[in-house]
């Protein structure tokens, strides 16, 4: 992300941890929410989401066709990536974005908050689950081209 093409950046969301941290500690930092699942790696070392954590948590206000598909496409996390500390963030030197979803049941809103304050980011705060790509796109797509347009010539 420290391309210079990439002119900013647009968290819907998601995790961003500092240098040094990794996803991990900053996706445990606050308490979880009762209806999120309980995650842990298979033999192999990947972390798949079970069914019933789409339909109570990932994408809670979508469709059941919406759940469902994104139950069968969905790709495992490998635990070694959530471990890795990372290198100094994009966040550092672009302007950043941060759609904080106050219905949150993956990534609890305060870690949210949290990260969006850390990173200076202009905040867009909604009442949308998880996943608003599905759920409320034409808001997440608002913020996408809100940063589009302050950083545009």
């Amino acid at each position: 992300m420290n391309d210079a093409r990439v002119k900013s950046l647009v968290y819907i969301a998601g995790l961003a941890p500092d240098e040094g941290e990794t996803v991990a500690e900053v996706f445990y930092r606050d308490e979880k929410h009762s209806q999120s699942p309980q995650l842990a790696p298979d033999a192999e070392g990947f972390i798949w989401m079970p069914d019933e954590g789409f339909r109570n948590a990932f994408s809670y206000h979508a469709t059941a066709e919406q759940i469902a598909l994104s139950a069968a496409v969905q790709r495992p996390i490998a635990l070694k990536c959530i471990q890795e500390p990372v290198p100094t963030p994009a966040w550092r030197s672009k302007p950043s974005w941060y759609l904080i979803a106050e219905e949150d049941r993956m990534i609890n809103p305060k870690t949210q908050h949290f990260m969006a304050n850390r990173m200076g980011a202009t905040t867009r705060s909604l009442a949308v689950d998880h996943t608003p790509l599905l759920s409320a796109p034409q808001k997440a797509l608002d913020i996408i081209l809100e940063a589009k347009q302050a950083v545009s010539p």
